[in-house]
C-alpha cells in the first residue's frame, strides 16, 4: 500500500471565490479533512468551506489546548502546544501510512503565520506533504480600504500585536507601510504603540476582510472597540511614485 499524502490547503482569507482551482478541486474531492478549532467551536476555516467537501469526508477537528492562563514566555505554553501538534502528527501520519490522502484545512496561506507550519515541520520528512499556497489575509485586509498599502520604494513591516510594546513602537516608528497582526486582547498595547510611533491617525482597522460581515475603518474611530480575532490593522505607505 502505498502511503498517502498530507495537503496543506491554504483557504485564503475568508472569501471562497479567492481560493485557488487546486484548492477547490482537493476539497471537491476530499476523503479525509482535518482542521483546526478552538473547543466547542465550528472553526472559522471550516466555516469557510461549509458546503464544499464531500459528505462521505470523514472530519478530524484538532481542537488547540487553553493556554490562555499561561504567559507567552513561560516554558510551559510551548509543552502545551507541542503535545498537543504531536498527538495531531501522529494521527495524520497513522492515516496516511494506511493510504489515505488528507486535507488540512488552512486559513490564509499555510507558510505565514499559521498552525499548519507546525504539522509540516513534524511530517515532512516522514511522509509527502504538499502545500497549496493562497492569497494571506492581511493582503485581503489592505485591499478592502481601498487603497494601495505601498508604493515605490516602500518598505512594508508586518508586526503581531503579541509584541512588547518598546518593540512595536520601535519597528512601527521604522515602517514605512505597516500591517499589525493578532491584535485581539493585545489591541490598547497596539494602540499606544502607534502613538508612540506617530502612526496611529493613519491607521485603518479592518475586521473579518473579505467575508460578509467585513468592516473597515479608522482604527482612531474604533475606540474602546475590543476586537475579534480576524482583524488586522493596516498603514498605507506613501512612497515614491510617478
Amino acid at each position: 500500500m502505498s502511503t498517502g499524502t498530507v495537503f496543506g490547503v491554504g483557504l485564503g482569507p475568508g472569501d471562497p471565490d479567492l481560493m485557488s482551482v487546486r484548492a477547490d478541486r482537493l476539497l471537491r474531492g476530499a476523503r479525509h479533512v482535518a482542521f483546526f478549532r478552538k473547543a466547542g467551536r465550528p472553526g472559522q476555516a471550516r466555516r469557510i468551506v461549509d458546503g464544499m467537501i464531500p459528505d462521505s469526508a470523514e472530519e478530524f477537528p484538532m481542537e488547540y489546548p487553553v493556554t490562555t492562563e499561561i504567559p507567552l514566555t513561560d516554558p510551559r505554553y510551548n509543552e502545551v502546544l507541542s503535545a498537543f501538534y504531536a498527538d495531531c502528527t501522529d494521527h495524520l501520519r497513522g492515516l496516511a501510512e494506511q493510504g489515505a490522502d488528507i486535507v488540512v484545512l488552512c486559513e490564509g496561506d499555510p507558510f505565514f503565520y499559521g498552525s499548519f507550519m507546525h504539522l509540516y515541520t513534524r511530517l515532512k520528512h516522514q511522509i509527502p506533504v504538499e502545500v497549496v499556497p493562497a492569497i494571506t489575509g492581511m493582503s485581503g485586509a489592505w485591499t478592502a480600504t481601498g487603497a494601495p498599502v505601498t508604493w515605490g520604494d516602500d518598505i512594508l513591516t508586518v508586526l503581531m500585536g503579541t509584541l512588547d510594546e518598546d518593540t512595536l513602537a520601535a519597528r512601527m516608528g521604522d515602517a514605512d507601510a505597516l500591517v499589525v497582526m493578532k491584535i485581539g486582547r493585545n489591541i490598547d498595547k497596539v494602540r499606544r504603540a502607534l502613538r508612540a510611533a506617530g502612526k496611529y491617525e493613519d491607521a485603518y482597522l479592518i475586521e473579518y476582510a473579505t467575508m460578509p460581515n467585513q468592516t473597515v475603518q479608522l482604527l482612531s474611530d474604533a475606540e474602546g472597540k475590543v476586537t475579534p480575532y480576524f482583524s488586522i490593522i493596516v498603514v498605507h505607505g506613501q512612497g515614491r511614485r510617478p
